[in-house]
């Protein structure tokens, strides 16, 4: 096998592609071809035929019609003259007509002369009247006959009867020539329109091809593309569209959090280099400071440890693959309460009101209570009042109360989790889910500033929406809402009001 040498230049040849729009139009233009040969072919093969039927009836008919006049009356060859009175009569119409005499001698010719043949004789010299004998394809100069002689009888010679079909051929092959041309106009249209029929649909696939070449060679996610019309290519502009919003969008979360993270991991690891620097000299160092250096760097450790977990959860929070299913979040935040208790020795408390069942991540979902209740504890270490986690939905639909009382409509699922801490500043309610953002008084304690931004991120992906309040009495309120539908990708995540 014979390889083909390589192309000097050094480009790589791609194969030649035949275009949508031009696979459209030769497509369209052989179907209609197709079609319409067939349809021609089969008009013209019953038109040929019904065109020949009528001929040969014509024929039969003038051929019989003449056999029974010659056995019911005595008729001699001057009958058919054409000169004699009548003879419009006597000679049958659409046929050419020539008499034969006693010994098959031309008495009358016709125009054009038709041949005489010896079974003609014949039939002339006969006695019986009314005998036939039929020619078929006789040619007479440049035109085709079909010629029937029927005897007079009694010896008194015959009469010729002649129809031409070479005319009907001649005219059934202008009908052919016609239909080949209207045949072959009709392909050329149909061409011409899937063309430009091509033309007009890939015109917006060929500017979405444009587009994503482009993200492809420029690996800018933040183009135009062409969105227009609502068929499925207006569809596919609409979700190319969107992928490229939802992949700069991550891009963009991805750069952020690398910076963020970067910025924040600077400080531990600043001050584990200092401690791990000061381990040199630990045989120098006091007891005590030897001890102060040992519980620093175990406590920077475990705090590196928890903001690099915390990264990761927020990373595989932005990019949670789990399928969404029925879940109850009520049931939920008891896991949790029983698994914080465990933790803390602290007393977590549930309260459930309405219908608590949603569409959700159950993964994401106690991620996030379980964020909420360590921040909780976290910032009401010393307090002695429970932690609540209040779980409320809406009022299942039924028949109107027999009071008159109105039934609570539907709406999404709130999740409060409730503590007596030293509350949040009325500045630092705005920002408490930023990344790693940390409120003065907060600074001093464990964290990395990213559990409650992981309950952002969990809430907007069950298009819900966080909030954090102060709380009467003393503490704070922080939680989340869920709506009870997990948004696909046609749609956005849409922040309920708290």
């Amino acid at each position: 096998m014979r390889r083909r040498p390589p192309d000097p230049s050094g480009a790589v040849r791609r194969p030649r592609l035949a275009s949508l729009r031009t696979t459209f139009a030769v497509s369209f233009a052989t179907v209609t071809a197709v079609v319409t040969v067939l349809v021609g072919v089969l008009s013209y093969n019953a038109a040929a035929r019904l065109v020949r039927v009528d001929q040969e009836t014509v024929f039969d008919q003038v051929v019989s019609d003449l056999r029974d006049e010659v056995r019911q009356q005595r008729m001699s060859p001057p009958d058919f003259s054409s000169s004699a009175p009548g003879h419009d009569i006597v000679r049958p119409a659409r046929t050419d007509v020539q008499v034969l005499g006693p010994g098959g001698e031309v008495s009358d010719a016709s125009s054009p002369r038709l041949p005489v043949t010896g079974a003609d004789r014949r039939t002339a010299g006969t006695g019986p009247a009314g005998r036939m004998v039929q020619h078929e394809d006789v040619d007479v100069g440049d035109d085709v006959y079909r010629v029937a002689t029927v005897s007079l009888g009694g010896g008194r010679g015959a009469v010729q009867v002649a129809q031409e079909f070479s005319d009907t051929e001649d005219l059934l092959r202008a009908l052919q020539r016609q239909s080949l041309v209207l045949m072959a106009a009709v392909v050329t249209a149909a061409g011409l329109f899937g063309w430009w029929l091509a033309r007009r649909i890939t015109r917006r696939l060929v500017a979405l091809t444009s587009a994503a070449e482009d993200v492809a060679r420029t690996r800018r996610l933040g183009i135009q593309v062409p969105v227009t019309g609502y068929d499925e290519v207006g569809r596919l502009g609409r979700a190319f569209d969107r992928m490229l919003g939802r992949l700069a969008q991550s891009e963009e979360d991805q750069r952020r959090l690398v910076q963020d993270a970067g910025h924040e991991l600077r400080t531990p690891l600043t001050s584990l280099r200092t401690n791990i620097s000061l381990l040199r000299r630990i045989d120098e160092l006091p007891p005590a400071a030897r001890e102060e250096l040992v519980a620093d760097l175990g406590q920077e450790a475990r705090e590196l440890t928890d903001l690099v977990n915390e990264l990761v959860d927020l990373a595989a929070g932005q990019s949670d693959t789990e399928p969404p299913q029925r879940v109850d979040v009520a049931a939920l935040a008891h896991d949790v309460a029983v698994l914080s208790r465990r933790r803390t020795g602290r007393e977590i408390t549930v309260v459930r009101g309405g219908d608590t069942a949603v569409d959700g991540r159950p993964a994401m979902l106690t991620r996030a209570l379980s964020n909420l209740v360590e921040n909780a504890t976290k910032f009401d270490r010393e307090g002695v009042a429970p932690v609540e986690i209040a779980v409320t939905g809406p009022v299942p639909a039924g028949p109107r109360p027999a009071s008159g009382g109105i039934v609570a409509p539907a709406g999404p699922v709130r999740i409060e989790v409730r503590d007596r801490g030293p509350g949040i500043e009325e500045g630092d309610l705005t920002r408490v889910f930023d990344r790693f953002y940390r409120s003065t008084d907060a600074r001093s304690r464990p964290g990395s500033g990213l559990g409650l931004s992981i309950v952002r991120e969990v809430a907007l992906a069950h298009a819900g929406a966080p909030f954090a309040f102060r709380r009467d009495g003393g503490g704070s309120v922080i939680g989340f809402t869920v709506t009870g539908a997990v948004p696909d990708e046609d749609q956005g995540p849409a922040g309920a009001a708290d």
